[in-house]
């Protein structure tokens, strides 16, 4: 034993033992020698969990499946050089994705940089600004100064990768030899430590507007004819009650992306749009439903005809919220950033309009641009005297109707063209009837985000939707998904067959810790996405640089990590192995064969049927057939006159 090993032990030990008082339980470990000291305290903390990882890259990706799901800081830990680079891809899409994750990698000491030795590279500041907080530590020193140093800096750590917006922090911790701590040393965890606290206790709080704020923009949304709340990924459980309840105080038509939480679970799903990728492709409806009000929560939605929609009325007054104070907001059309926590937001709105309203909703018949006037009974009539009591909800109406054309359009066609082959959106339909209450679905990048998008309708099922849309990679998602399992519950994975090729070493994780998950495997043979894309119209080199065919016989994987594996041939087949891999215990893989240009063709043929069926809806002069019978004809037309500016603009492409 030597001084320098009962310094490395009480500096490593009080850090780590901070790290669990300041909230922290799991801990991401990959083998190494210089990440010793910290890797040996982790496992025998008795309040940390190590899960022990091989492969960094799938280590990292593993932490940030983790803490999304615990919604709670992850920490991982590695030894030196390319073992910290190969965080890299995880630390990106945790910085994007807003999750929290405290990454420690250790290093060679100063006096060993830049002089050739082995294992070293320049890991000062190395993720740049993907982290929200760097700090290269200090060596390790026992006086109670450093020792109070390195516990501070781990509360700080932790509750700076948690404060919103939630993110990535990066400590690089440099370590001399001998590296082994002594774990038979009396009162390993006690070095600088307060007995009854953490050494720091950081309180933060949500953001919030002040009153006059609040009547501001109550103000503002209240006396929209044609609003709109859009709601992209987003995962706060109490957000979506809080939501619908505005969306039925302002009759604003709710449209919810899958990552929203929005769409599934047990409130109130009147108002909530799920059918919009399909129908807004239709360039008459695009014309036809201006806003003049978008309400925006969480990030940017998936579907992109959403996105033209919103690019096709740059008029329209567009208020992002983020409780984040980030800045989420591709369009660059946004009037309003507003920096206030989405769920108290909502709340505080809602409560403003109840209350001036006098009611759970605001006063219908609110049209000022058809110089309305109050009756006694409640009612509006036009300035002339004719009743236009309907025009309160004719906006809501139109999108929940064209919502519903949209929904059974797809539903038909599906069950039409689907029963004899495999077809990869049918997938979601029939996983919208299969997963059980508290399942978590996990969706791949590329079409199985999208496919969710259309496909998995409303639901009062308790579903929570989980995805890596930070950068949106198609890299890391096996191991993000079964560290998302560690949380419990059913999980299942929809993944593409090159992204799971992507992350097969992911899969080690199940096998080494018993994982239980469900990974259904869409295997077109290649880059499916790209079928929809305009490179899939040269044929000379559309295979070789996109289509991608891997020509692999999963089976092999599933066996090498002693999975249970299946292949479907059809959709009876499909449903017994859901229902089984759900039931099981460990790892299942269930493979489903489709053709890819067959898929993106089937894809087509749905959107263009859901465009004829809209149409119906529509009158000879493209008005929207939904203007309630009864409404002014006058109304019906300052409203189509208010619309007629949107000629001409940009729409999204049926592909």
């Amino acid at each position: 034993m030597t001084a320098y090993e009962e310094v490395v032990t009480a500096y490593s030990g009080a850090f780590v033992d901070e790290l669990a008082r300041s909230g922290i339980r799991d801990v991401v470990v990959s083998p190494g020698s210089r990440s010793t000291p910290l890797a040996m305290l982790v496992a025998e903390h008795p309040e940390l969990d190590a899960w022990v990882h091989a492969d960094e890259r799938s280590a990292a990706f593993f932490a940030l499946g983790m803490a999304k799901a615990a919604r709670a800081p992850v920490a991982l830990l590695c030894t030196s050089g390319t073992a910290a680079a190969n965080y890299f891809p995880a630390v990106v899409e945790a910085s994007l994705a807003r999750v929290p994750l405290v990454v420690l990698t250790t290093d060679r000491p100063h006096e060993l940089r830049d002089v050739g030795a082995p294992q070293a590279i320049d890991q000062t500041g190395l993720f740049g600004s993907h982290v929200k907080w760097f700090q290269e530590m200090a060596l390790p020193e026992m006086s109670p100064a450093m020792l109070a140093y390195v516990r501070a800096t781990a509360s700080r750590a932790i509750a700076t990768a948690g404060e919103a917006p939630a993110g990535p922090v990066h400590l690089n911790f440099p370590f001399r030899e001998p590296f082994v701590p002594l774990l038979e040393t009396d009162d390993l965890w006690r070095a600088g430590r307060e007995e009854t606290k953490s050494y720091v206790r950081v309180t933060g709080g949500r953001r919030q507007l002040d009153p006059l704020q609040v009547d501001e923009l109550a103000a503002v949304l209240s006396g929209a004819r044609r609003g709109l709340i859009v709601c992209g990924p987003h995962d706060d459980p109490a957000f979506a009650p809080a939501v619908v309840q505005l969306a039925e105080r302002l009759s604003f038509p709710l449209l919810a992306d899958p990552l929203s939480q929005v769409r599934y679970g047990t409130h109130d799903k009147a108002l909530v749009i799920d059918g919009y990728d399909a129908f807004l492709r239709e360039q008459a409806v695009v014309r036809r439903l201006a806003p003049d009000v978008v309400l925006r929560f969480g990030a940017m939605p998936v579907s992109k005809a959403l996105l033209r929609y919103l690019e096709a009325h740059p008029s329209c007054r567009q208020i992002v919220v983020d409780g984040g104070a980030g800045w989420r907001e591709p369009t660059l059309l946004a009037a309003d950033i507003v920096y206030a926590d989405e769920t108290r937001f909502c709340e505080a709105i809602a409560t403003k309009i109840g209350a001036a309203a006098d009611g759970p909703r605001r006063a219908l018949g609110e049209v000022p641009s058809c110089g309305k006037q109050v009756k006694e009974d409640g009612g509006t009539r036009l300035a002339d005297g004719r009743d236009c009591t309907m025009w309160a909800n004719w906006w809501a109406d139109c999108w929940i109707r064209l919502n519903a054309i949209a929904q059974a359009e797809v539903q038909r066609q599906v069950a039409h063209f689907a029963n004899d082959h495999l077809f990869e959106g049918r997938v979601f339909s029939e996983l919208a009837a299969l997963l059980p209450d508290e399942a978590v679905l996990y969706v791949g990048n590329s079409m199985p985000v999208r496919d969710l998008d259309t496909f998995f309708a409303n639901s009062a099922q308790r579903v929570r939707t989980l995805a890596n849309r930070g950068a949106n990679g198609i890299d890391g998602v096996v191991s993000s998904a079964l560290g998302a399992s560690t949380a419990g519950g059913p999980l299942v994975l929809v993944i593409g067959d090159v992204s799971f090729y992507h992350d097969l070493n992911g899969l080690l994780m199940a096998k080494l810790y018993g994982l239980k998950a469900t990974i259904i495997l869409l295997n077109n043979d290649g880059g499916g996405i790209f079928s929809f894309l305009p490179q899939a119209a040269n044929p000379k080199h559309f295979e070789t640089l996109f289509g991608t065919p891997l020509g692999l016989d999963y089976a092999h994987a599933a066996a090498l990590y002693g999975a249970s594996y299946c292949r479907v041939t059809d959709w009876e087949a499909f449903r017994r192995a859901v229902d089984a891999g759900v039931a099981a215990d460990g790892l299942t893989i269930i493979e489903v064969p489709t053709a890819r240009t067959a898929n993106a063709e089937e894809h087509r043929a749905i959107w263009h049927e859901v465009s004829d069926a809209i149409k119906g809806e529509l009158t000879g002069d493209g008005t929207a057939a939904v203007y309630p019978q009864g409404v002014s004809n006058d109304c019906a037309t300052a409203d189509r006159a208010a619309a007629g500016q949107e000629e001409g603009v940009r729409h999204a492409p049926r592909d």
